[in-house]
């Protein structure tokens, strides 16, 4: 795993959250707002978990390297008045300046590189390449178990550059189906959903979310469950029982197919995605949304040791059409949807130990959650791979962090 990390220009976040307003009277205010964020997310960079960790940073590196984030004092901020800022900070504006870096961030990238690893040569057109990003929740059980409010979080992660683009924190008297629809009308303001595709879980196969995705300018490519169980039948028919569904030649034809294998260890694993156009019509707007094909794939895994079998049967929709993307760029997205959970998720629990936090005032979970994201999400694109030895990396070689988070002062 790369573990380390590459000095390159990304848009500055001190720059982003220097003209957050502060909530705080001015009489008495002795550490400024931004320096405090500014810190928590260099110290969590580091490696600097709970926010005691964070004032412990401030302290251990000095005087020097605080005037950097932005301090006038030489002393760092203790734990209770970071504390109190994270309670008191205006949680939606916070998480509205993240997206906003993170949003520019994609665009100096998109100037820069490519966001999608390179096709492969071939003498056929390749279609555009698709840049998707993954929508699914988290509960932080620590802060859950201690009567926190709110501490199921919803979050929108660019699959290939492992950067969050979005979180929202879903009301206990609400849904995830509502937080998804507000994080969804969010990156739209941000800019961050035309030209994506959504990939989500059957949790999120809704009307109401396709529509969203797509009249923000995005695609969908959403699992099909039992939650969906006319859609599900119908999909099933096409590829195991098309004669019976009375399909017509063209539709029959539009079927494509692509056979993926691959090893692990003792296990040998074999995906088989399918395509086809012949629901595109049966459908209207008012079910699902430009539906333009539906798919499946069946999953063996053969264990080399055992000779033990097992195969399972998934099915999605999509409103990409065949000639946007080819059944290789698909299973792509389909698989790499779980990035959110490998590359985001058990990061915060096994890295930076969330769900053994117990932090339950106020926003303070979901704005502890926000700066780690970011946090997460810079350590990305910057090239680490393991971020725990990225983390290590970073508290031995500070001005690492102090560059990415966009310092121009010199200091030796």
């Amino acid at each position: 795993m790369n573990t380390s990390i590459s000095e390159i220009k990304v848009p500055s976040l001190m720059e982003i959250l220097a003209d957050m307003p502060d909530f705080r009277k001015a009489r008495g205010i002795r550490h400024p707002l931004p320096a405090v964020l500014t810190l928590a997310c260099a110290a969590m960079m580091c490696g600097y978990r709970s926010q005691n960790a964070i004032a412990q940073w401030g302290n251990n590196y000095g005087s020097q390297w605080l005037h950097l984030l932005g301090f006038t004092r030489a002393k760092a901020p203790s734990q209770p008045t970071i504390h109190r800022i994270f309670d008191g900070v205006d949680i939606s504006l916070l998480e509205a300046k993240l997206a906003q870096w993170a949003q520019m961030v994609l665009q100096s990238l998109e100037g820069g590189r490519e966001l999608r690893e390179p096709q492969p040569s071939t003498s056929e057109p390749t279609p555009q390449a698709l840049e998707a990003i993954a929508i699914d929740g988290k509960t932080l059980r620590g802060s859950r178990k201690q009567g926190a409010s709110d501490a199921h979080l919803l979050s929108v992660l660019h699959q290939h550059v492992g950067l969050v683009l979005g979180q929202v924190a879903v009301a206990d008297t609400s849904n995830e189906i509502n937080a998804a629809l507000l994080l969804l009308a969010n990156l739209m303001l941000h800019g961050s959903l035309s030209g994506k595709l959504v990939t989500a879980d059957a949790m999120f196969t809704q009307h109401k979310i396709a529509t969203a995705i797509v009249e923000g300018g995005g695609d969908y490519l959403l699992v099909v469950k039992d939650n969906q169980p006319l859609l599900r039948g119908d999909i099933e028919a096409v590829f195991e029982t098309p004669d019976q569904l009375g399909l017509t030649r063209q539709e029959m034809a539009s079927k494509r197919t692509m056979r993926e294998v691959t090893m692990h260890g003792n296990r040998i694993e074999e995906r088989v995605l399918s395509t086809s156009q012949a629901l595109r019509d049966c459908y209207g707007d008012d079910m699902w949304p430009c539906l333009e094909q539906v798919l499946q794939v069946k999953r063996t895994v053969t264990n080399k040791r055992t000779g033990r079998i097992s195969t399972t049967t998934s099915y999605a929709i999509t409103s990409i059409s065949a000639q946007r993307a080819t059944p290789a760029q698909l299973l792509v997205a389909w698989k790499e949807h779980w990035h959110i959970e490998n590359k985001l998720h058990w990061v915060r629990d096994v890295t930076f130990d969330e769900d053994r936090s117990t932090v339950r005032k106020g926003h303070v979970p979901q704005a502890m959650a926000a700066i780690r994201n970011t946090a997460i999400g810079l350590l990305r694109v910057l090239g680490a791979t393991s971020i725990a030895g990225a983390c290590r990396l970073c508290a031995a070689r500070p001005h690492l962090v102090l560059a990415a988070l966009g310092s121009h002062l010199d200091f030796e």
